[in-house]
């Protein structure tokens, strides 16, 4: 069976984002008082919304929190993207590869997935097929995100792929119906993509040689 979509996740799947984010989100909540491991990280931010990480941040400050912070992480991510920003290993060759509709589907902002995909040089896969927790009234680990976009697309969710990296992802794409894989090279354990009905891999020149072939 041939899908109709795939729906590739942007941070950990297109743009090797995450480990870059997670060590300015742990030097940004220290700054305020907050410490957290990489791993409490991973487990409470990798895969959601900015708003929710602006949510998490307020509760946990109280209702003064730094002047201009948003602004100020924004700004760090800019500058740390510029510089670091690379695609993920493999994710080019599988684009170039794919003869499906594609688009992308992300917890960030329009802003943030543009300019990402932009430093990486693979926003011409996508064109204006891109679709944010922002026009949604729920992020994931809500599927409204990965219905949204099939609709946009025109596409069945029963006969859609989802590329994920996150937990939040990848029940995402399970609760929404989809056909879901999840990306073990990216810094979710393994055990937390493991959910039923998620097939994982760890190279992304399995997803189309080997497990979009043989399992849809």
């Amino acid at each position: 069976m041939v899908p109709e979509l795939i729906i590739f996740d942007c941070d950990g799947v297109l743009v090797d984002s995450e480990t870059i984010a997670i060590k300015i989100d742990q030097e940004f909540l220290f700054e305020i008082g907050i410490s957290m491991s990489t791993e409490e990280i991973i487990e409470k931010f990798v895969g959601k919304s900015d708003e929710h990480f602006q949510l998490e941040i307020e509760r946990h400050v109280g209702s003064n929190p730094p002047i201009n912070w948003k602004s100020d992480l924004e700004d760090r991510y800019n500058k740390a993207f510029r510089e670091e920003l690379k695609p993920v290993a493999g994710i080019i060759e599988v684009l170039e590869s794919v003869n499906v509709p594609i688009c992308v589907a992300s917890s960030g902002s329009q802003k943030k997935i543009r300019n990402s995909l932009e430093l990486t040089s693979l926003s011409h896969y996508f064109g204006e097929r891109i679709f944010s927790a922002e026009q949604v009234s729920k992020g994931k680990p809500d599927p409204e995100l990965f219905l949204f976009a099939a609709a946009q697309m025109g596409a069945d969710p029963t006969n859609t792929v989802v590329v994920e990296d996150s937990h939040a992802g990848v029940k995402a794409g399970v609760d929404a119906q989809m056909h879901v894989f999840g990306y073990t090279g990216s810094v979710t354990p393994e055990s937390r993509l493991r959910l039923p009905g998620v097939t994982t891999f760890n190279q992304m020149d399995q997803l189309l040689l080997e497990i979009l072939a043989k399992n849809l």
